[in-house]
């Protein structure tokens, strides 16, 4: 089973509905729910998610996709390893440096995101959904 962590731009179109994005989230998730994948995210996901999902659409809101990320994902744990490690990286942006540290913690096998620029020097492979699509043939 391919190990993969899932960017929180990927998370917030499934939740929010983004389009056009959200159709292939949707197919992400459906293969999380198949057992085809196993789905990855950092724990750091959880709280930019809750609040981004808060201030959208409300508390409850919130509480339930957090609850639905919880039922359907494995956490990363972030703690000062994966931090340091992070650190070291010189990523761009330091939450994907966090997230691509605590997927290497994890052993994932590949990263999904839209913007894959966040992940320049990576050396787990990264891919849009769409792309994941294709490489696990379907």
């Amino acid at each position: 089973m391919i190990k993969v962590l899932i960017d929180t731009n990927i998370i917030l179109d499934f939740l929010q509905d983004r389009q056009p994005f959200v159709v292939d989230a949707v197919r992400l998730f459906e293969k999380v729910d198949t057992g085809e994948v196993e789905g990855f995210i950092a724990a750091t996901t959880i709280t930019n998610i809750y609040y981004i999902v808060r201030r959208a659409a409300g508390v409850q809101a919130a509480q339930d996709a957090i609850a639905q990320i919880l039922t359907d994902l494995h956490i990363c744990a972030v703690d000062k390893s994966v931090l340091e490690q992070a650190l070291s990286l010189n990523f761009r942006d330091f939450e994907d440096a966090v997230q691509y540290a605590s997927g290497v913690a994890y052993g994932v096998d590949i990263i999904v995101t839209r913007d894959a620029s966040g992940f320049v020097d990576a050396e787990i492979p990264v891919m849009s959904p769409g792309e994941l699509q294709q490489f696990s043939g379907n």
